[in-house]
């Protein structure tokens, strides 16, 4: 294999890649913690306290979207030997025609690319990521909202936010809820069950479950910046995102009775009753959970 060929075949799997990662965001995946702290405190009468502090990733203001836009260059197919099967290179006729259908097929992309605009919009309440204020725009929208004490653009899609709220447990809790967002990847749940029962799971604290499709993406995403080196895509176009990795604590404290959990270690006494501990990395299979009885 010929170095234009490894070139060009790295270029094929990056943008596949990118394709990849822009399908996930189009379909609600669009949010993931990186180095975090999160705390849940459970106490009788329904009392609770919900704080994270961290990271958070939004897919669709990195610059994967841009990325995405630069793979749709021009790009000669493998030419093949009729014989031997082995690759080749291609003749200057063959590299024409191939450009001539890629120009015929242009108006086709275009439109795709305008719908995937529209909806990358409408997934982050119509925000567009196109535009240089987007950001900005967010953290506007956060501030503004109830518990988002300190939010903070770090660049390239990644926030350092304070979240902290307290309440009695009247509903169901999710975090993060971002007005005009679809709820469609949770990092935290608090679902009510009859008879003062909380059930209590972190799908966003897990890399590798199928409750969250975007830590996955995200943990194969790290390997693309060797990638679009080999691509040339660093010299020739937008960098790779520095995506953050999913690092962080979970912890639930409580004084109601615990009545399951999947933590390593179980369950360690504190003062005011009980505490749960998960250690979050990019290898952590099991999304936290527990099952808490508050009736007590």
């Amino acid at each position: 294999m010929t170095a234009n060929t490894r070139t060009l075949t790295g270029t094929r799997s990056l943008a596949a890649a990118l394709i990849a990662s822009l399908s996930l965001l189009l379909t609600g995946c669009f949010m993931t913690p990186g180095k975090f702290t999160s705390e849940l405190v459970l106490m009788d009468e329904d009392r609770f306290t919900f704080t994270y502090d961290g990271e958070i990733f939004f897919l669709g203001l990195a610059n994967l979207a841009e990325m995405g836009a630069a793979s749709e260059e021009f790009e000669a197919d493998d030419c093949y030997d009729a014989q031997t099967y082995e690759s080749r290179e291609c003749t200057a006729a063959e590299i024409a025609e191939q450009r001539e259908v890629w120009e015929m097929n242009a108006p086709i992309r275009a439109a795709k690319a305008q719908e995937q605009a529209q909806q990358m919009s409408a997934m982050m309440g119509g925000i567009d990521p196109s535009d240089p204020q987007a950001s900005a725009e967010l953290v506007e929208l956060l501030s503004r909202q109830k518990g988002w004490e300190s939010v903070v653009d770090k660049g390239d899609g990644v926030f350092d936010v304070r979240y902290s709220v307290s309440g009695t447990l009247s509903h169901d809790f999710m975090f993060p809820v971002i007005e005009g967002f679809p709820s469609t990847n949770p990092f935290v749940q608090i679902i009510l069950r009859e008879g003062g029962v909380v059930r209590v799971n972190a799908p966003g604290f897990s890399s590798q479950n199928e409750g969250n499709p975007m830590g996955s993406m995200m943990g194969s995403m790290a390997g693309l910046g060797g990638m679009a080196a080999m691509a040339g895509q660093s010299a020739n176009g937008p960098d790779m995102p520095d995506v953050p990795t999913l690092e962080g604590t979970f912890t639930i404290v409580t004084n109601g009775q615990i009545r399951a959990n999947n933590t390593d270690e179980g369950a360690n006494p504190t003062p005011t009753g009980q505490m749960l501990v998960w250690d979050i990395s990019p290898r952590t299979k099991a999304a936290p959970t527990a099952l808490i009885d508050l009736s007590r």
